[in-house]
C-alpha cells in the first residue's frame, strides 16, 4: 500500500536541530560613526564661517600693502632719473654686440662686427638651452664667400656673452645660414 502524504518536516526521519537565531547587531557602531560625522561637519561648517569673517579682515590688510607698493611704483619718473640710466639698455642687442666687439675684439672680428644689422636672443639666457641669432648683409650662405666673417661673427659673440649650453647662428641677408658656435 501507498504511505499516506507526509508534509515536510512531519516524516519518520529526524530533523536537524533549528539553527540558532544570530546576535541582534548593536546600533552604537552606526550611532558612533554618525555622531563623529556630525561633529566633524559642525567643525568644518565652523572653519568656514571662520575664514569668511577673517578673511575680509586679510583682504583689506593685502589691499592696504598693495596699494602702497602700487603707489611706490606709480611714481613718475624725473629726466633726471632716465638720463642716469646707462646707454646699453637703450641700445638694441646689435649696437650692444657691436660695442663688445669694438672694445676687445681683433681687427677681423670688428670688422666682420660692422655687418652686423641685427641680434636676437642674446639677453635671454637660463643655461639650459640659448639660442641667439646674428643677422649680417653678407651673401652667400654657409659655402658662400663670407663664411670665414661668419665664423669670425660667432666667435666673437662667444666672446662678448656667455652661457653654459648657448648656440649662436650667423645668417645672412637672404636668412640662410653663414655660420653657428658655441657660447
Amino acid at each position: 500500500m501507498s504511505q499516506p502524504h507526509q508534509q515536510p518536516g512531519w516524516g519518520a526521519q529526524p530533523q536537524e536541530a533549528p539553527q540558532p537565531q544570530p546576535p541582534k547587531k548593536s546600533k552604537t557602531g552606526k550611532t558612533l560613526g554618525f555622531g563623529c560625522l556630525g561633529v566633524f561637519a559642525v567643525i568644518v561648517v565652523i572653519g568656514v564661517i571662520g575664514a569668511v569673517a577673517g578673511g575680509d579682515g586679510d583682504d583689506g590688510a593685502k589691499g592696504d600693502k598693495g596699494d602702497k607698493a602700487a603707489t611706490v611704483n606709480d611714481k613718475p619718473e624725473s629726466g633726471e632719473a632716465k638720463k642716469d640710466q646707462p646707454a646699453q639698455d637703450k641700445a638694441s642687442q646689435a649696437e650692444q654686440f657691436k660695442a663688445c666687439v669694438a672694445k676687445g675684439g681683433s681687427a677681423s672680428e670688428k670688422a666682420a662686427a660692422k655687418h652686423v644689422t641685427k641680434v636676437s636672443g642674446a639677453d635671454k639666457n637660463n643655461d639650459v638651452l640659448d639660442a641667439a641669432e646674428v643677422f649680417t648683409d653678407f651673401t652667400g650662405g654657409i659655402a658662400g664667400p663670407h663664411a670665414p666673417q661668419g665664423k669670425l661673427i660667432a666667435s666673437a659673440f662667444g666672446s662678448c656673452y656667455d652661457s653654459q649650453n648657448g648656440l649662436v647662428t650667423v645668417y645672412d641677408k637672404s636668412g640662410e645660414i653663414l655660420s653657428n658656435g658655441n657660447y
